[in-house]
């Protein structure tokens, strides 16, 4: 049993050393510098020109990549499709301390322990946001010499990963890399702990939304949370105003957990600027969706929720709803429902 000494602080799980780092790389390279980044994919690439939709699956703040493969092909499998014509690629996001606990190349990209969510530079070896990261991998799959079969798009996180995802689709480059190839993009956000309000309103508990006070809230309505000092890569010539705009108009399916409304969740972020948005998950997704709603009532987004399922991606992602927004799918006979396998333990697929 591990003991701790009285006032020391006890590490969040996602503090350590991941288990596993994935075996392929996904080179970046922008005018700021270059280095590479771990990535899974669910097939060979002689198989590319065949694919007409690649899942784009990010991880949640435990960095399991490996996890979230395996949930991800679990899923594929139970899905009623062709699982030949898709293929899943899930990139890794590590911290400083995963490159010297696996001795990894000194060109292998790192972050602090969650300024990846962010779309935060990296700290090493070049200051290469998360963003740019995403716009390679979107930039490789678009290639037409490669996946000339390619129809779709789909970037889907949980937990941490849908944070990423969320954010990402407010101010990255994916849908117009892919629209210039005639490639449909959609954003699969399933149970992050905060959004971008564009914005001071915020919910108010009783149905409706006022205005927060950055004063009394620290970092309320700065980014993460909001849309006032942004990172590097957001800092660019389109306003937010803009970048809302193109966001409304955006393939959005946002997967809320029915469980996942717990105030209390070990890994549910508690600041001052995440409670401004709810008292859990659960709360914050049907808030948001509720505030984008009354600013678009032409909103393009739609916003499930999956009965059963709390703060767990495997059963997020198998679930009824799950294969729907992944694959445009109906679970097959013998596959699992809604909210099966949210159970299982985090060993056997993505939890956090």
């Amino acid at each position: 049993m591990t003991s701790f000494s009285p006032g020391e602080r006890v590490r969040p799980r996602n503090e350590y050393p991941v288990r596993e780092v994935a075996s392929a790389r996904l080179r970046v390279t922008t005018e700021r510098g270059a280095g590479t980044l771990p990535v899974y994919r669910s097939a060979d690439e002689a198989l590319d020109a065949r694919v007409r939709r690649v899942v784009i699956v990010l991880h949640g703040r435990l960095r399991d990549a490996d996890a979230y493969l395996l949930s991800a092909e679990r899923a594929l499998a139970a899905a009623d499709v062709d699982a030949t014509d898709t293929l899943l690629i899930v990139p890794q996001f590590l911290a400083s301390a995963d490159i010297a606990a696996h001795d990894l190349d000194q060109d292998t990209l790192h972050w602090d322990w969650t300024g990846w969510m962010g779309g935060d530079d990296a700290v090493g070896p070049a200051p290469i946001s998360s963003f740019e990261v995403l716009d390679s991998l979107v930039e490789e799959v678009s290639d037409r010499s490669r996946f000339a079969s390619l129809r779709e798009v789909v970037i889907a996180g949980h937990s941490g990963g849908a944070q990423v995802a969320h954010r990402y689709a407010v101010v990255g480059r994916a849908a117009a890399l892919l629209a210039e190839q005639g490639v449909h993009c959609r954003y699969v956000i399933a149970n992050p702990s905060s959004y971008v309000y564009f914005d001071k309103l915020r919910p108010d508990g009783n149905g409706g939304f006022s205005p927060a006070d950055e004063s009394t809230c620290a970092g309320v309505d700065t980014w993460k949370y909001g849309i006032h000092q942004p990172p590097r890569y957001a800092s660019g010539d389109a306003s937010f105003d803009v970048l809302e705009q193109r966001y409304a108009r955006s393939d959005v399916i946002y997967l809320l957990g029915e469980a996942d409304c717990d105030p209390q969740h070990q890994a549910l972020d508690r600041s001052c600027a995440a409670n401004a948005q709810g008292p859990h998950r659960l709360a914050r997704g049907l808030a948001y969706f509720e505030y984008l709603r009354r600013r678009h009532p032409r909103l393009a987004h739609r916003c499930w929720q999956v009965p059963g399922v709390g703060h767990n991606g495997q059963g997020m992602f198998n679930s009824a709803d799950g294969l729907l927004a992944l694959f445009d799918a109906k679970a097959r006979a013998y596959g699992l429902g809604a909210g099966e396998g949210s159970e299982l333990p985090p060993g056997d697929g993505a939890a956090e």
